[in-house]
């Protein structure tokens, strides 16, 4: 790497041969020809019979790595960074991917050893545990360390200690985790949907965002970011102490074993309109017509269920702003 002259700010303005950019940025020689080939980099000086880059070039390979590494395309990059070339401004763009990209938990990572797990869990040493901890993300191995793991959510792994200490084996807390997740993750994207149409479609109509635009979503997402997790937990405790009660009641006044569909009140039959049940044998044929009806009431059900998770203060308040 060389230096020219000192600047206008008074320091010199560094230049890089292609080898020392790659260096410098962690990038390879080939991936920096490639963003060149792609535009995605400013074209570099011809000195002779080589080019010679600077220092935004750098900064320009740390922004793609940035939004490579928040899951953005190369091609949206692209569009983001022309954005920026032709002075619509990037500044509120980012600030939108940095607040949707970071934490939505107040909570730290932690780290843990192999050893230090094995005592939470009575002491034993299972890998196939260990493996499937890693599997579902409760834990990530530290690169380098082969006993260490980082700890993305601590209370994840305290509620699966004591889980494990009331008797609950390893296996069927990872299987309870791996249906809990596939079902809040329907809860959260449910609640992405919501949201999006009732408050963000308005900040969506440009590819990408005007600079405005983009800082005033990036405020709303900071507005509404804890109001998933509350309504999950109000509805969460409110659900919990009714299925408790139920069950303890029917425990304290039954004698035979009790099963988790017998806290459910008993199913009422619904009687459906003649028309309505003709249509639907027309549709999809007699033989048909009942598990159309039943799939069609389950999917009905699932999106009331959902829906209710929306808070009344969230329906009267901003999310019923028009755009």
């Amino acid at each position: 790497m060389s230096a020219t002259g000192p600047s206008p700010a008074g320091r010199a303005a560094a230049e890089y041969r292609i080898e020392d950019l790659a260096h410098a940025s962690g990038a390879t020689v080939r991936t920096i020809r490639a963003y060149q080939d792609r535009g995605l980099l400013p074209t570099p000086e011809r000195r002779g019979r080589a080019n010679v880059y600077r220092d935004t070039h750098l900064a320009r390979l740390r922004q793609i790595a940035d939004l490579l590494d928040r899951g953005y395309t190369l091609a949206s990059i692209k569009e983001l960074l022309e954005a920026w070339d032709t002075g619509r401004g990037l500044g509120g763009v980012l600030g939108l991917v940095a607040e949707v990209h970071g934490p939505w938990t107040d909570e730290r990572a932690d780290r843990i050893t192999r050893a230090e797990l094995e005592v939470k869990f009575g002491g034993r040493s299972d890998d196939e545990a260990v493996s499937e901890a890693v599997e579902l993300g409760v834990l990530e191995p530290v690169p380098g360390r082969d006993d260490e793991f980082l700890v993305p959510s601590p209370q994840e792994l305290a509620v699966a200690v004591e889980l494990y200490a009331a008797g609950v084996p390893l296996s069927a807390i990872s299987g309870h985790l791996r249906e809990l997740r596939g079902q809040v993750e329907q809860i959260a994207s449910r609640f992405l949907e919501f949201t999006t149409e009732h408050v963000f479609a308005r900040y969506l109509g440009h590819r990408p965002p005007t600079d405005a635009d983009a800082a005033e979503a990036a405020s709303m997402v900071r507005r509404l970011r804890p109001l998933a997790q509350q309504t999950v937990d109000a509805e969460l405790a409110r659900a919990m102490r009714t299925f408790a009660t139920r069950h303890l009641e029917h425990h304290l006044a039954a004698e035979g074993p009790f099963t988790g569909h017998s806290a459910l009140p008993p199913p009422t039959s619904v009687a459906l309109p003649g028309a309505t049940i003709s249509a639907v044998e027309r549709l999809v044929g007699r033989d048909n017509a009942t598990a159309f009806i039943t799939a069609a009431t389950e999917r009905e059900l699932q999106s009331r269920t959902l829906d209710a998770l929306a808070p009344s203060h969230v329906n009267t308040g901003i999310v019923n702003q028009k755009p």
